[in-house]
């Protein structure tokens, strides 16, 4: 499973994050899938069999490993540092990187340190504070063989995380029937 932090963690790296209206997306086959506001999780369970989560990484980084907008979305804090990998019946769908301030992890919300392999969209929005808002999208493939993520900041009883996922070659979200998908 390194190899998807080697080849898919440099593409979020270096994605150009635009607003969802810059780039024309309402009315194509895979905008609803990145403009989806509830749990990506959910959505993608309808699609497959088996719907599971690889736990690539959990650790805790310094707020000085953040990047400017990163800290302007969620505070100027150390975090925790989850990056998974969603699959459908074994296959790669979404690379997803989130980051968990240390103040987010309180309270109830402490359980989300402790989430393994279980998927953190099914977790946060069974909450009904949980919201969505600052989704920005990007390609970072080519005109020709996008490739699409979408980064947005989720909310749990006020308090922030930073989710970006990368839409691998294989997900539902490329596939020509998804239009009609739900």
């Amino acid at each position: 499973m390194s190899k998807f932090k080697q080849l898919y963690k440099p593409l979020l790296d270096r994605a150009q994050w635009q607003a969802p209206e810059e780039t024309a997306l309402e009315g194509t086959g895979f905008g609803h899938w990145l403009l989806e506001p509830d749990s990506l999780s959910r959505r993608f369970q309808r699609h497959c069999e088996h719907f599971t989560v690889s736990l690539i990484e959990q650790t805790r980084i310094h707020k000085s490993q953040l990047s400017d907008d990163e800290r302007a979305l969620i505070g100027d804090v150390d975090c925790l540092l989850r990056k998974v990998v969603l699959m459908g019946d074994g296959i790669p769908w979404v690379f997803a990187r989130t980051l968990i301030p240390a103040s987010t992890l309180t309270g109830q919300e402490s359980d989300l340190e402790q989430l393994g392999e279980m998927p953190l969209g099914l977790r946060v929005f069974t909450d009904r504070s949980a919201r969505r808002d600052a989704l920005v999208v990007a390609n970072v493939g080519t005109c020709t063989d996008p490739l699409w993520a979408r980064r947005s900041r989720l909310w749990i009883n006020e308090k922030p995380l930073l989710v970006a996922e990368l839409f691998l070659e294989a997900a539902p979200v490329y596939a020509k029937e998804s239009q009609s998908w739900n």
